[in-house]
């Protein structure tokens, strides 16, 4: 399992594209240890002022941020563990707008938010740990588009590489 190969183009939605073309091939899981290791790493001397912190009237705050990856990556490995284990219900797309606006993110602490995102990724890890080799393959109906267990997987480091790089360049360049 640690030299997965990236899914085909067929195997997502093309709106997913970006997420998986920024992962790397191969050592999919490792990558996402890392990336928990690394966003950690990355915020640990940021403040609780810094943390609320918009670069533009508009966007998100840096908390914002993080509870947003937190609850997306709870979505694709909801979805994941669907497709994975055989569902064939037809899954749901969501409102990450609607998803911030009703969580009250920029209230919360900024240290609760990084260990909430690491503790989300720990979750996906142990999910991914235990699916069997053939599970990866499977396909669902994630938002009315074909998607295999292993598309999800690769969105969801996919969408922290994109996170990750917006965060280094237009929160945390400004506010150090």
């Amino acid at each position: 399992m640690s030299m997965l190969r990236k899914p085909e183009s067929s195997e997502y939605a093309s709106h997913f594209g970006a997420y998986v073309n920024l992962v790397p091939e191969g050592r999919l899981v490792e990558l996402l240890v890392e990336q928990s290791e690394q966003m950690k790493s990355m915020l640990e001397r940021v403040t609780e002022e810094q943390g609320s912190f918009r670069y533009a009237p508009g966007k998100w705050s840096l908390k914002e941020v993080l509870g947003h990856m937190a609850d997306t990556e709870r979505v694709m490995s909801y979805r994941l563990l669907r497709v994975a284990r055989g569902d064939q219900t037809m899954l749901p797309g969501f409102s990450e707008e609607a998803f911030v606006a009703g969580a009250s993110f920029d209230q919360q602490p900024l240290k609760y938010l990084i260990e909430e995102l690491a503790v989300v990724r720990r979750s996906t890890l142990s999910l991914l740990n235990g699916m069997p080799v053939e599970a990866w393959l499977r396909k669902g109906n994630v938002n009315g588009a074909e998607t295999s267990a292993r598309a999800l997987a690769y969105v969801i480091a996919g969408h922290e590489l994109h996170h990750c790089r917006v965060i280094r360049e237009r929160y945390l360049s400004a506010v150090r």
